[in-house]
């Protein structure tokens, strides 16, 4: 007869063995994830500065019109197992993109509409987190959200308001020098400190959200530290103007 205690205590490592390699493979793969959603969140931040913004300033309904395939595509990804966790991402970059095509659209020349217009997902963003469904979805409208009123913020703080309106109703050959006389502005100890304490502000809930190894808030961290690099690169835009 087997001795069933002999058995056991030979199957034991192996199992044990197998158990800990799965752990390790599926905190691998974990990890994966978590990098690739932070990178996506940062990537889709970007599309709309340097995709939406040209063709929402020449064909701004085929750019709302275009919304459509976004919100399909990513309903179609979400009740695929597969692609779920995609479909959900791009579920929050459908509504980014909605409220994008508003503003710039139609309402690009008063900046005090900005902020509200872009806000216009929240609700649906707030229901997501209640029912506890869409959350990577809805924490990468919300930092993206969060690091457009930082934007605003400086913009408020440092009276860039009277350009704002003045870039969107000149023409593109007359920007530059309004562009220049912002920069005036903002070069200042004034500008330059507000500067200093929001992209702090920027950098600490950017960081604080990535330190956390849940999905959506790799999505809110790379939604709210890409907002750091379009900045920074409007900023160095408008200086070598």
């Amino acid at each position: 007869m087997f001795n069933l205690d002999l058995v056991s205590s030979a199957i034991a490592p192996i199992a044990t063995t197998a158990r800990l390699e799965n752990a390790v493979t599926s905190g691998k793969t974990n990890s994966i994830k978590q990098w690739l959603i932070f990178s996506a969140s940062a990537f889709l931040v970007s599309i709309p500065v340097f995709v939406q913004a040209p063709l929402v300033r020449l064909y701004p309904t085929i750019s709302l019109l275009s919304t459509i395939p976004w919100f399909v595509l990513s309903l179609i990804l979400i009740f695929r197992p597969k692609t779920q966790l995609w479909g959900d991402l791009l579920l929050g970059f459908a509504g980014c993109w909605l409220a994008g095509s508003i503003y710039w659209g139609w309402f690009r020349w008063e900046p005090i509409l900005h902020l509200p217009i872009e806000a216009i997902g929240l609700p649906f963003a707030i229901w997501c987190l209640n029912k506890s469904w869409g959350k990577v979805g809805a924490y990468f409208y919300l930092g993206s959200l969060f690091g457009t009123a930082i934007t605003d913020l400086y913009f408020y703080l440092t009276g860039l308001m009277p350009y704002w309106r003045k870039v969107m109703h000149a023409e593109p050959e007359f920007a530059m020098p309004i562009f220049q006389s912002a920069i005036g502005q903002i070069d200042t100890p004034w500008g330059i400190g507000c500067a200093l304490v929001l992209i702090a502000v920027l950098l600490t809930v950017g960081l604080l959200s990535l330190s956390d190894k849940q999905l959506h808030w790799r999505a809110f961290s790379g939604a709210v530290l890409s907002t750091l690099l379009v900045d920074g690169l409007f900023w160095i835009a408008a200086s070598a103007a």
